[in-house]
């Protein structure tokens, strides 16, 4: 019996041990395969006009694409365009809305918002919102659309299922990206005086105003939900990583120049920041407050938007042969979309 005893308690030791080792390997894998990001696929869709923010469709296999004057949809399976969206001049960006079936457009050329079928793609209305519209964004909590209008220095808040302009908060300041919490409170950077402002998506009030230390003319923001924890692309090549709930800095790790936008994935625990330098840095968080640069990704010069999908993990960002200023002519067909994954 002692002997039996004996045998049993080394073997459950073993594969304690071994389980133990087997578990830091996997670890060990998974955390190589994140970093291991690189371009992968170079779809070519050409036209004229330059561009701006980037939607994953996660649901459709779509990534929807501003382009000045219309929206172009790309199947993210095919790379082909599948669909368009016209008439949305000056577009900047898409938000989705997947309860009701609806997409939303912010047309900074003429204070609307386009609303349109997420299925079909035809256009149902145009709502007149503030003035210069650029970033836009869907708040599953109020269930209204938010334009972050740049000349106006507010935000307009739409009714999603109405279609109706419910409110307006005035920032100031010129507003860029947004995000939200999901809980009841969005945030936004004010690129001209370095601010990260907190408002209530259902009162329509302001909550917070906080100063971005050591981040100049910030732009492209995201957020982690469960650590409450923002993202925000700074023009000084850095990324502020900033405590949702008091505003704090907690890290400002180096980026590339020219930034214009950041994501998080949160199954990977990673977040990025694409640059028009042709770099993507990818963020991973080392514990005790502190973040470091896991990896930078080489893209292509102008690639400075970006958008994430959150099912394949996949990165989108476009871009194409630009000329000198003050034209900045796009070379025809130039316009790409590179895809970039981490490599299994």
């Amino acid at each position: 019996m002692n002997c039996v005893r004996v045998i049993d308690v080394r073997m459950r030791t073993t594969l304690r041990i071994s389980f133990v080792c087997l578990s830091a390997v996997l670890a060990l894998a998974a955390a190589t395969v994140a970093t291991n990001y690189k371009v992968v696929k170079t779809w070519k869709l050409g036209g004229d006009g330059g561009w701006d923010y980037l939607t994953a469709d996660s649901e459709g296999h779509r990534l929807f694409i501003a382009r000045a004057t219309r929206v172009m949809v790309v199947d993210t399976e095919s790379g082909k365009q599948v669909g368009e969206i016209p008439e949305t001049m000056g577009v900047h960006g898409i938000a989705l809305d997947y309860e009701i079936g609806r997409g939303f457009t912010s047309n900074g050329h003429e204070d609307t918002v386009s609303v349109f079928d997420l299925k079909s793609l035809v256009v149902e209305k145009k709502i007149k919102v503030g003035s210069g519209p650029d970033a836009i964004l869907y708040d599953p909590f109020s269930k209204r659309v938010f334009t972050f209008n740049a000349k106006s220095h507010d935000t307009t808040a739409v009714d999603a299922s109405k279609g109706e302009v419910v409110g307006k908060i005035e920032l100031g300041g010129k507003p860029e990206f947004a995000a939200t919490d999901e809980k009841g409170t969005v945030f936004v950077n004010i690129e001209d005086t370095s601010e990260l402002v907190a408002f209530d998506s259902q009162k329509l009030a302001v909550k917070s105003r906080w100063k971005l230390t050591d981040c100049d003319e910030p732009t492209g923001l995201s957020i982690d939900l469960k650590n409450r924890r923002l993202f925000a692309g700074c023009g000084n090549k850095k990324m502020a990583i900033v405590d949702a709930d008091s505003g704090k800095l907690l890290s400002s790790p180096a980026i590339g120049e020219g930034c214009d936008a950041t994501r998080f994935d949160a199954d990977l625990g990673l977040a990025f920041a694409s640059a028009g330098d042709g770099t993507i840095s990818v963020i991973k968080d080392d514990g005790g407050g502190k973040f470091s640069v896991a990896q930078t990704v080489t893209t292509q010069k102008g690639a400075r938007t970006m958008t994430l999908d959150t099912k394949t993990h996949r990165l989108f960002t476009v871009t194409a042969n630009v000329g000198p200023l003050p034209e900045r002519k796009v070379e025809p067909d130039s316009f790409v979309v590179l895809v970039v994954e981490s490599a299994r």
